[in-house]
């Protein structure tokens, strides 16, 4: 997983990017607009996208709806843009996470490992360390350390997509359809709960979450 395509329409920023990408080891593509990467992606089909939202062309949304029509790469958004709605939207389209401007280049690097680890086989597997803790998500079981492990259908469902997807910011919007069907305004303050249960009975200090971190305005995610 090397080929990352960095789109973005400000020349230095390109440049900047490049480099830091190329010296972490990866094979680097770029374009400036929103037809160039879409057009490169379908001719050379990148591990890993970096795309800015403000392109000369067409919002990067239009870029992560066209990804997301026959790919499910990993999409990292970089973005000057701070509004919740502008964070929420992207995510919602399709992008495994978001960055805003200015950004340390520590930062970007550690989100890159973690939507790669997000897309490798450690995805798929059924069993998942926290702390002390072993959660077995085909046998839906929860053993070691002490206090209450038994979870509710709703929580195990919760836990399987977070656990399932390390390192992505899961959006609000996401999670609600993908355990309730339903548009996140229909489920109140259901998630919020449930996600306070799941702290309290997995969390080593529920108040201080170590491995199910609230991204404010924006979803949750899990932190391995």
């Amino acid at each position: 997983m090397n080929r990352v395509l960095i789109v973005e329409d400000e020349p230095q920023i390109l440049r900047t990017l490049a480099i830091v990408v190329r010296a972490s080891g990866y094979d680097v593509t770029t374009a400036a607009t929103a037809a160039e990467a879409l057009a490169l992606a379908a001719a050379q089909p990148p591990d890993l996208v970096i795309l800015d939202l403000g392109l000369p062309d067409e919002d990067g949304v239009a870029v992560i709806r066209g990804l997301r029509s026959w790919t499910d790469v990993p999409i990292v958004v970089l973005s000057g843009r701070t509004g919740s709605g502008d964070k929420v939207g992207a995510l919602d389209a399709g992008a495994d996470d978001y960055i805003t401007k200015p950004f340390g280049t520590d930062e970007l690097l550690a989100r890159l490992r973690a939507v790669r680890r997000r897309s490798g086989p450690a995805e798929q597997a059924s069993r998942v360390m926290l702390g002390d803790l072993t959660i077995d998500l085909a046998a839906r079981t929860v053993t070691g350390g002490t206090g209450e492990h038994q979870l509710t259908p709703i929580e195990w469902d919760l836990l399987e997509i977070l656990l399932r997807h390390p390192g992505r910011l899961m959006s609000r919007a996401e999670l609600a359809r993908r355990v309730w069907g339903k548009d996140p305004a229909r489920t109140g303050d259901a998630m919020r709960v449930h996600v306070a249960r799941l702290r309290r009975k997995l969390e080593p200090e529920p108040s201080r979450p170590r491995y199910l971190i609230t991204e404010p305005g924006m979803g949750y995610r899990f932190q391995p």
